[in-house]
């Protein structure tokens, strides 16, 4: 990866912060982007630089405005000399039946779990296609693959973003650009840490009875997929090994999707 550019969205925390740290492990000069407090957004650019002796900038982009995503792209392609690999992390939620399913909540998590994605595409493909080579990685969800109650807004935007990956891995192909995503199943993020805290306040329980439960009910590995794994799997998809590799939809969720 070295010489290479990756702007990863959603990626001041969590799975999105492990998936930079990978790239710029690797060798990648490495574009930032995401919500959360000003000083802690920087101590995690700076650690990147101290760490790998790669450069790391921080866009600040509301990915569910076309018009922020199309500024942070080329910002990003500008400030890196392009850009090389996309991964298309930020992601929100919401959980209610349809019919109490409020609209701007759904409005919202289309707009940040989809079409994010593809206003982010959208702008970085004719560069990649110009320069021969580029890695689009989506992260979508186990929820891409299969549905559960109560969460029709993220199952449609993660089904939503396996197709985009289908078509433009097939619009792609041949050009030394693919694009793939991956289907995580329960990772221990602050998106289901909350999940847990709701579940263990609903039922009584313990924090740690609440994770089993949650487990349990879904994932047969019976233990959380890690940040690091998932951001292994994006590195290997940046690699030449991986260049045949496109429009797939890959699971790594403890046997979720196998059931």
């Amino acid at each position: 990866m070295r010489g290479k550019s990756a702007l990863i969205t959603g990626s001041t925390s969590g799975i999105g912060l492990a998936i930079a740290r990978a790239m710029a492990r690797a060798g990648a000069r490495v574009a930032l982007n995401g919500f959360g407090d000003a000083s802690a957004i920087e101590e995690a650019r700076a650690s990147i630089e101290r760490d790998f002796g790669v450069e790391a900038i921080y866009l600040a982009a509301d990915v569910g405005k076309a018009d922020d995503v199309m500024r942070m792209v080329r910002a990003a392609e500008e400030a890196l000399f392009g850009v090389d690999v996309l991964v298309n992390n930020a992601g929100i939620q919401f959980v209610a039946t349809v019919e109490e399913f409020p609209v701007d909540k759904w409005d919202a998590i289309l707009a940040t779990n989809l079409s994010a994605a593809f206003y982010a595409i959208h702008h970085a493909l004719p560069g990649m296609k110009r320069r021969g080579w580029g890695r689009i990685v989506n992260i979508a969800s186990a929820h891409g693959l299969v549905a559960s109650a109560k969460k029709a807004a993220y199952v449609a935007a993660k089904h939503g973003t396996v197709g985009l990956t289908k078509v433009v891995g097939l619009e792609a192909a041949g050009s030394g650009v693919t694009c793939n995503a991956i289907c995580p199943g329960w990772v221990l993020t602050p998106l289901v840490q909350r999940q847990i805290d709701d579940l263990a306040a609903r039922a009584g329980v313990s924090n740690e009875e609440a994770e089993r439960r949650l487990l349990a009910e879904k994932q047969p590995s019976q233990q959380f997929v890690t940040t690091d794994q998932i951001a292994e799997l994006a590195l290997f998809l940046c690699s030449d090994a991986a260049a045949q590799i496109t429009g797939a939809a890959l699971p790594i969720d403890g046997g979720w999707t196998a059931q």
